[in-house]
Order: structure tokens, then C-alpha cells, then sequence
């Protein structure tokens, strides 16, 4: 009965999507209709798009509660959990499959388009436009939800007990890495959406950019909290000792984050001086397809990843989506082009405009190579199997992460570099004699910081310029705070902690931006240590038996062997020492197997601020409670990665926080464009 309500609330929902997209697009492109019937209609096609929300949460409710209680005549429960399940894993298994996770999807994205018409109601001229856009996209995915992938479909038979969630899956960290992953996904077709209502609508100018530069932030916000906790997740589960491996479904994250971080740095070029308008819809259109395109990658398994579903026979639909938005997009672009001309031009290499258009190239050509690479296994496939090439064995070859570093290792530096120089820039044109003095100083520092390094021992030349580039960069941002802090010392008489509130409270996008570039440039660092100074010892060890890793001596003390109700654990323990003998910590790394014959291995660390020496139990069947083989790491400033995506979150918190002065503006562009409206 309860399968049946939530099958209802999934087709009603995709009824109400499909009314929304058809009266609106009746009431925008059918002449005859009255004024008083086109308002009554928008209205109704609104308000159906709104009603998909609490659809879609009635449906999630009811799987969820399905879930909970174990109901195994719906095959989902009997694919993703088991009465053995813990209460809250039982929650999370909601998105722990292919068609769970596909209606959270939907939940995610119906909520966005939802406060979005509510919150922007009084953009009369786009609402409409921007209720059919987005319900192209809703129509598509609820349509997956109702039919191939339907979470409610009927268990061939009823089972006793269900297959139980994947234990990669049994960790406190996937109870959030994968909403916050969907809500960076889905938000982002929000502003896509008012883009391209603003093309149909013939609002060419950056209204739209301010109507939804608060979704964007929150969209990347969102996708930025998934990136990191989903590389600590790796960290703390796959036991490999790192947390990221360009693993395809990391790829295909990151790059809609890349692009919308062009786009968000773009967009301030547009406001300022009515330039790279083009560019902007560019970035904001290849954002949301590249959203779609690792939903798709990640939904059909089509790429091998540790972290994709199964193979789905929905590839094929899937492409047919991506094939129409597309076109759909470059159509419309490609329409409205010739109206989208800039109003100025760039008129020096050394400015702010060329600084952001050099930002965008680097970030595109970073883009570009990791979507190359990323699919680069597929295209090998093809060739090598196709009857045209059928002299080669059939079989695709994949782009490993050394050939990723190496590509692209270059490129980061130099966004790094100019992540640093950017904020000394001037609009229009900017005197070398300013870039050489404001530089000077912070290029001696950090100069002399390269020096020690190397005096120190550091011998890798690679990562030696990285850290040049870093200490350049984070020296010039500091910089810029105080700056700004002075300046209001002196004009304003104010403390300098007063001082350095009020350049928050006054311009929270400029400082707080500076603050996200003080956590990209933390991470980096802490990026450099494990990449170039990570170290690995693995050794089998009888109890009492000694290894040493680095300034780290271990002891095994044995493994013990634990059973709980699903879960068979061997514990591991060992004792930590430093390089004088002196004791530090116990470590406890375990491995878990569970009923349904999946592993799990769970490492333990020492972590300070320098390192983390990370400890790990390896080969199950030669574990026994008085001889393992242990695998250790030492990962230099890998908590640096760490606080710096805090740092990064707090420092888009603060840029994302309601402005009073945008409010003011977004609201004077409304009443502008309402007035235009109502004079036609």
C-alpha cells in the first residue's frame, strides 16, 4: 500500500513537471492568448512546478520508512540493506543505489527549482522561461525515477532478509558526501535555467548574473564540501593512504566545480565593465552539462570506479538527454550571439579584465585535459573494437594518475601564481613599476623561504617551485588584507581588528573571496607535501617484531578478533614510537568483513600538523591474533588539505552571506525590468 502511495507521488509528480513545461510554453509563444489568461496560466504552470517538491518528499519519506522497516517486497530494500543494517545506514540507503539515489537527485533538484520560482516570483519576464528549462531537466530524471529505474518496482519474491549495504557505504561520512555532492549538482541548474530564460527573454544584460549569483555560490559551495569530504572519505576508507587518485567519478565532479568557479570569477568582469558576456554563458552552460554528464557517467557505470553504480541499461536514454540539451543550449547561444557583444574591450594584457581572462583559459585547458583523460579509456575502446582497426586487440587503455600530475602540475602553478597577482591588478590597465613594487617583497620572501627548503635537504626542484609559488601567493593575499586594513585605520581612526571586520562587512565577495584563495592555497601546499614527500613500508610482523618508517618505529602487539551481528572484525594493535624510543600512541587499524562476503579496511593515524603516519591491516586471510603484515604511510602536511577546505567553506560562507548593497541594486534592476515589461 505504502509501495503504491510513493509510485503515485513519483507519476504525479511527473505529471505535474510535464503541465508546468507545456502551459508555460502555451502561455509565452501562443500569440492569442489574453494578458489575463497568459497570467492565469503562468500562474498555474508555476505553481504545478512548485507541487513537484512536496511530491517527490512524500515519495522519499515512504522508501525511507520502507527502508527502516525492512520492507522486502519492494526489491531496492532488498538490494541495499538487511535487518542486520544499522538504524542510520538504513537511512543513508536511500542514495546507496542506482534508483535510490536517482529520486534523492530529483528531491535535490525539485527543492532548488522550487524556491527558486518562490524566492524569484517577481521576475516576471523570465519566471517562465526558466520554469520550462528547468522542467525539461526535472521531466527527464523523474522519468527515470518512474520507469527504468523505479525505486518502488516490486521484489520478484519475497525474501526473508535483504543483500545489505555496500560497507564502502558504512561509513559516517557517505551519510553526507553524496547529498552534498547532489545538492552542488542540481543547484546548478538554477542559474543555467535563468540563462537561458534571459537569452529567450531577450535580457541580455547581468540581471540574470545577479538574480542567481547566490544559487551559483550555494551550488558551489555544496559541490565543494562533496570534493572534500569525499577525498577524507577516501582517506579514511579505501586504505591506500591518499585521497585522490583521478579516479573517473572524482574527475567528472570536479569538472563542473572548474568551470563553475570560471564562471563565478567571469562573471565580475560582465558586472564591472559589460565584457565576456559571451564567455559567461559559455561557462554556465558547459557547467550544467557537464553536471549532467556525471550523473550520467557515475548513473550508467560506463567508466570503472570505485565509486560508480552497476551497469545500466540507461546509458542510451541518457545520451539522448545530453544530445538535446546540447543542441538546445548552443542553439539558443548560437541566436542570440550577434546581441552579445561586449561593451568594452580589453585594453591591456596588464590588467583585472586580462588577469580573469587568463584565469579562464588556464582553468578551461584544465578542463579540457582531465575530461580528455577521463574518457580516454572509452575512446581507446572504441578504436581498438571497431571493425576499422580490427588488426588491434580489443581492449581500452586507461590514463594513469602520473600522466595527470604531469599534464596538469604546471597549469595548477600557474593558477596558483595568478591567484596571487590578480588582486594587485587595476581595471583598464595596470603600470608595471606597481606590479614590480607591490611583488617585490613577497617574491624575496618567499625566495628565501625556497632557499632554506632546499638548504634544509628538499632536493625535488618540482616541489621546491611549488612552494615558491604558494608562499608568493599566500604572502600577496595577506598583503591585500592589510592594505585594506590600513587604509581604514588611518581614513576611519579604527582598531585594526574593527578595521579588518568592516572590509568584510563592506565588501564580503571581494575579502571573502581572498579568504576562499587562502584555503586553495593551504590545500595546495598541503597537496605538494603528500604528493612529492609521501613515503610506504609494508612488512609482515610477529607480535613483538619492529619496523621503521621515516622518524616512526611500530611494535605488533597482536590482532584481536571481534563478531557482531553482520560483521566479523580483526582489530589490530600497534604501538607507536619516535626515532629516541620514546612512546607516542597506540594505533588500532581493523578490517571488517561483512556477511555478504565484502571487505572493508579501516586505517588509524598519529596526525599532527606536520604529518600523518597512517597504519593499516592488509591480507585478511594471513591475519591471525599473533602475526599480520602491516602497511605504513607517512603523509607530510596532509592535514594542511584538510584545513584548508575549511578554510576554503568558511571563505565562500562569507562571500555567499546576503549583501545589503546587491539587494539594493538586484532590486532596482527588477523594478526596471518589470517597467519594460508592463510598457509592452
Amino acid at each position: 500500500m505504502f509501495a503504491d502511495l510513493g509510485n503515485a507521488s513519483v507519476y504525479l509528480a511527473l505529471v505535474a513537471t510535464l503541465y508546468s513545461v507545456v502551459v508555460m510554453g502555451v502561455a509565452q509563444w501562443v500569440p492569442a492568448i489574453q494578458p489575463s489568461t497568459k497570467a492565469k496560466l503562468v500562474s498555474s504552470g508555476r505553481n504545478a512546478a512548485i507541487a513537484v517538491f512536496p511530491l517527490i518528499v512524500l515519495s522519499c519519506v515512504i522508501l525511507t520508512l520502507a527502508l527502516v522497516n525492512d520492507d522486502y517486497s519492494i526489491n531496492y530494500v532488498r538490494q541495499v540493506t538487511s535487518r542486520a543494517t544499522p538504524i542510520q545506514f538504513k537511512i543513508t540507503a536511500l542514495w546507496g543505489g542506482q534508483a535510490g539515489s536517482l529520486l534523492l537527485w530529483n528531491l535535490f533538484l525539485a527543492g532548488f527549482l522550487a524556491a527558486a520560482w518562490i524566492s524569484k516570483s517577481e521576475e516576471r519576464d523570465l519566471i517562465p522561461y526558466a520554469v520550462i528549462i528547468g522542467g525539461l531537466t526535472q521531466t527527464y530524471f523523474l522519468y527515470l525515477s518512474a520507469f527504468p529505474e523505479n525505486p518502488f518496482a516490486p521484489a520478484a519474491s519475497v525474501a526473508l532478509d535483504g543483500n545489505g549495504l555496500s560497507p564502502l557505504l558504512r561509513h559516517p561520512l557517505m551519510i553526507i558526501h553524496p547529498p552534498m555532492l547532489y545538492l552542488g549538482y542540481t543547484g546548478f541548474v538554477v542559474p543555467y535555467c535563468f540563462a537561458m530564460a534571459a537569452l529567450l527573454a531577450g535580457r541580455l544584460d547581468d540581471s540574470w548574473i545577479r538574480t542567481t549569483r547566490r544559487w551559483t555560490l550555494t551550488a558551489w559551495l555544496f559541490l565543494s564540501l562533496g570534493l572534500i569530504l569525499g577525498g577524507r572519505w577516501a582517506y579514511d576508507v579505501l586504505g591506500w593512504g591518499g585521497y585522490w587518485e583521478w579516479d573517473p567519478v572524482e574527475n567528472v565532479a570536479f569538472i563542473p566545480w572548474l568551470t563553475g568557479t570560471a564562471f563565478l570569477h567571469s562573471v565580475m568582469i560582465q558586472e564591472k565593465r559589460g565584457m565576456f558576456k559571451v564567455w559567461n554563458v559559455i561557462l554556465i552552460l558547459t557547467t550544467y552539462l557537464t553536471v549532467i554528464y556525471g550523473t550520467f557517467i557515475v548513473r550508467t557505470g560506463l567508466l570503472a570506479s570505485v565509486h560508480a553504480f552497476a551497469q545500466s541499461d540507461i546509458q542510451w536514454g541518457f545520451l539522448v538527454f545530453v544530445g538535446f540539451m546540447l543542441l538546445f543550449s548552443i542553439g539558443v547561444a548560437v541566436w542570440r550571439a550577434p546581441e552579445l557583444r561586449s561593451e568594452n574591450y580589453l585594453e591591456s594584457l596588464l590588467s583585472r579584465e586580462a588577469a580573469f581572462l587568463a584565469n579562464n583559459f588556464i582553468i578551461l585547458a584544465i578542463t579540457v585535459i582531465i575530461f580528455l583523460f577521463t574518457n580516454f579509456a572509452l575512446v581507446s575502446e572504441w578504436i581498438t573494437c571497431s571493425a576499422l582497426f580490427s588488426s588491434f586487440d580489443c581492449q581500452s587503455y586507461g590514463v594513469g594518475p602520473d600522466t595527470y600530475n604531469a599534464a596538469l602540475g604546471p597549469l595548477f602553478a600557474a593558477l596558483l601564481l595568478l591567484m596571487g597577482v590578480a588582486p594587485m591588478t587595476m581595471w583598464y590597465k595596470t603600470s608595471i613599476q606597481r606590479l614590480g613594487s607591490q611583488s617585490l617583497w613577497p617574491a624575496v620572501a618567499a625566495t628565501v623561504f625556497a632557499i632554506a627548503l632546499v638548504i634544509g635537504g628538499m632536493r625535488q626542484i618540482g616541489a621546491v617551485i611549488g612552494l615558491w609559488v604558494v608562499a608568493f601567493s599566500l604572502l600577496l593575499t595577506l598583503l591585500e588584507y592589510v592594505k585594506g586594513a590600513q587604509a581604514r585605520v588611518k581614513s576611519k581612526q579604527e582598531g585594526w581588528l574593527t578595521a579588518l571586520g568592516k572590509l568584510f562587512q563592506r565588501n564580503q565577495r571581494r575579502y571573502g573571496g581572498y579568504f576562499i584563495h587562502l584555503g586553495v592555497l593551504v590545500m595546495a601546499a598541503g597537496i605538494i607535501g603528500t604528493e612529492f614527500f609521501q613515503a610506504e613500508h609494508q612488512v609482515f610482523l610477529n607480535v613483538g617484531d619492529r619496523a621503521t618508517l621515516g622518524d616512526y618505529t611500530i611494535e605488533y602487539l597482536g590482532t584481536s578478533f571481534t563478531q557482531s551481528e553482520d560483521t566479523n572484525s580483526a582489530i589490530g594493535s600497534v604501538a607507536v614510537y619516535d626515532q629516541d624510543g620514546t612512546f607516542l600512541t597506540n594505533l588500532q587499524p581493523h578490517t571488517d568483513i561483512f556477511d555478504n562476503g565484502q571487505g572493508m579496511t579501516i586505517p588509524d593515524a598519529r596526525s599532527t600538523i606536520a604529518e600523518d603516519f597512517y597504519v593499516i591491516l592488509v591480507n585478511w586471510e594471513n591475519i591471525s591474533a599473533t602475526s599480520a603484515t602491516i602497511r605504513m604511510y607517512l603523509n607530510p602536511l596532509i592535514q594542511w588539505v584538510w584545513s584548508g577546505g575549511v578554510i576554503f567553506i568558511i571563505g565562500t560562507l562569507i562571500a555567499a552571506w546576503p549583501d545589503e548593497m546587491d539587494e539594493k541594486i538586484a532590486a532596482a534592476e527588477r523594478r526596471v525590468a518589470l517597467a519594460t515589461v508592463n510598457n509592452r
